[in-house]
């Protein structure tokens, strides 16, 4: 009896198991949902997807939802973008979502934007709701040398035809600061930009900034003007102390030129004294030499003597009193 029960529990529990392999391969619940909704395909070809390792829900699921939203789609090309690991879902959902919108999309350029990495239905959704970008800081000087701060808001919305290989928000956010800084920077005064800053809108906007993104540039909008340094003042200032340091930097090679030059004059000023004092020295040789040639008398010596005397005196009377009295301290020393 024993050996008959287990019997029958391996028979059931081969019967259960058989019975969830044959469902798996077989969705026959699937089949019958892809039925009823109007999707024709056969379970063979259900079986055939699980041995694809497709998940055979997600292409009937798909194939259901468009076939009620009215769209014509081939299930070959869904298992191919499934396979390519593609998203299927998001894609089928994205072709649904521009036809409602009456927006130009194909199967090919959605399964492209999909496998470039984009995501195609939030594309779609961008391209119905425009999307606003704000702009970092931006700044700029006018031609009078006054620093502008500008803030932009972009409008944008995606651009289908160029999603695939189409620039990104990087490039039009560095776009809008080159035309907004060469707006400011052609404009005659700051004055002018602050009284009409649509202008710099306008300036931008024939630019053409966004060809050759995956966005299509609606509107820009400057919100926020902000007057900054004056550029101008500082550049003359900077230049001021420049040239203040250049002049007083010659101005010192002069001052030590000139004191080099003194010290040398002095130098050879005390060189003509050495030669004086050199020169005064051989006198008493010479009058000895003219003593002892016959040359020189000892009145002559006298009347020589004399004359140096009257000129000391009148060296002395025309000096002032301190000097005339050292002078004759001196002239004193000399005779003692």
């Amino acid at each position: 009896m024993e050996s008959n029960a287990l019997i029958i529990i391996a028979i059931g529990i081969a019967s259960i198991f058989g019975l969830w392999v044959i469902l798996y391969f077989v969705p026959v619940g699937l089949w019958f949902s892809a039925l009823v909704s109007g999707v024709r395909i056969s379970l063979l070809q259900l079986i055939l997807m699980r041995w694809r390792k497709i998940k055979p829900e997600v292409i009937v699921n798909s194939l259901i939802a468009a076939t009620k939203a009215g769209l014509k789609l081939n299930r070959n090309e869904l298992e191919a973008h499934y396979l390519a690991g593609g998203r299927v879902q998001s894609v089928v959902t994205a072709l649904i979502s521009a036809d409602k919108a009456n927006m130009e999309l194909d199967f090919k350029s959605a399964t492209a934007i999909d496998l470039a990495g984009r995501d195609v239905f939030l594309a779609v959704q961008m391209s119905v709701n425009p999307k606003v970008i704000n702009t970092p800081p931006v700044a700029a000087v006018a031609k009078d040398g006054i620093q502008l701060i500008a803030k932009a808001r972009v409008t944008v919305r995606a651009n289908l035809k160029q999603l695939v290989g189409g620039a990104g928000e990087e490039t039009i956010l560095a776009r809008i600061g080159e035309g907004v800084v060469s707006s400011i920077g052609s404009a005659d005064s700051h004055k002018k930009v602050l009284e009409n800053p649509d202008s710099i809108s306008r300036v931008v906007l024939e630019k053409g900034l966004d060809s050759g993104t995956a966005f299509e540039i609606l509107s820009i909008d400057i919100a926020d003007i902000d007057v900054g340094k004056n550029i101008g003042a500082v550049l003359q200032m900077d230049q001021a102390n420049a040239d203040k340091n250049i002049a007083q930097a010659k101005a010192e090679e002069r001052r030590a030129m000139a004191v080099a030059t003194e010290q040398e004059m002095k130098a050879r000023a005390q060189e003509a004294r050495a030669n004086v004092i050199q020169a005064e020295a051989e006198i008493p040789k010479a009058i000895a030499e003219a003593f002892r040639s016959g040359n020189l008398g000892i009145m002559d010596y006298y009347k020589f003597e004399n004359i140096k005397a009257d000129t000391r005196m009148r060296e002395s009377i025309s000096m002032p009193p301190e000097q005339g009295a050292q002078r004759k301290g001196s002239a004193k020393g000399d005779q003692k």
